[in-house]
């Protein structure tokens, strides 16, 4: 029986991006089911007094979320293609999918239409989409991204690594989340960063640094 996991991301995120291709690369090998949800970094480092997300008419990852879940609704590989071109273009080239003329540019580069992404701004079902997903996960005790939902219910933050594995060792990976779902009440384990992990998180995520158009809450160095 193939297993299904919700994976939810924000595109914003240069973790969950590393994850997404090592996970990508699992089912390529054991035929698993990825079911593309959101969660909003905006939403969740939001200050009082400040909009919402849902009530800007485009921002950040939630409007490049509201592209993809426009995109959910007619094919969920059409989702997982924009997540992995916008991923792509803002964690690996430095560029600006965060801005709906580049967002439109990846989506006709992709083989859909560029117009896709005025519709989804043009929608305001698409709020409630992203609003939907983001909100179920946080009653679940989610607080960030990568997150991992298995089918029966269990919840995984991570993995978190950079850069993504391939091959045998993105299934050695595979194995490790799945021995740690066998114990419900193991709710951390964390590596310390040292001066020289420190400095390799930096130039896995020079691409996104150099990019990005918002202040992250914490360093994603760190």
């Amino acid at each position: 029986m193939t297993e299904t996991v919700a994976f939810h991301f924000d595109v914003m995120c240069p973790w969950a991006y590393q994850t997404s291709l090592w996970i990508r690369d699992v089912r390529r090998q054991n035929g698993m089911q990825i079911d593309w949800r959101f969660f909003s970094l905006e939403e969740a480092n939001h200050d009082e007094g400040k909009k919402h997300p849902w009530e800007r008419e485009w921002s950040y990852g939630w409007g490049m979320m509201r592209v993809a879940a426009l995109l959910r609704r007619t094919s969920m590989d059409q989702c997982d293609a924009f997540y992995a071109a916008t991923g792509h273009a803002l964690h690996i080239e430095g560029r600006k999918p965060h801005q709906p003329e580049v967002a439109a540019s990846i989506l006709e580069s992709i083989g859909l239409d560029p117009a896709l992404v005025r519709q989804a701004i043009d929608d305001p079902t698409t709020h409630d989409d992203v609003h939907t997903d983001h909100k179920a996960i946080v009653s679940k005790g989610g607080f960030g991204v990568p997150t991992l939902v298995f089918e029966d219910g269990s919840t995984l933050y991570g993995p978190v690594l950079t850069p993504a594995v391939y091959g045998d060792d993105a299934m050695e990976l595979w194995d490790i989340v799945q021995r740690m779902r066998k114990f419900p009440h193991l709710y951390e384990i964390k590596r310390p960063k040292t001066d020289d992990d420190v400095r390799h998180i930096q130039e896995q995520f020079t691409p996104y640094l150099t990019a990005r158009d918002w202040q992250s809450r914490e360093r994603p160095a760190r």
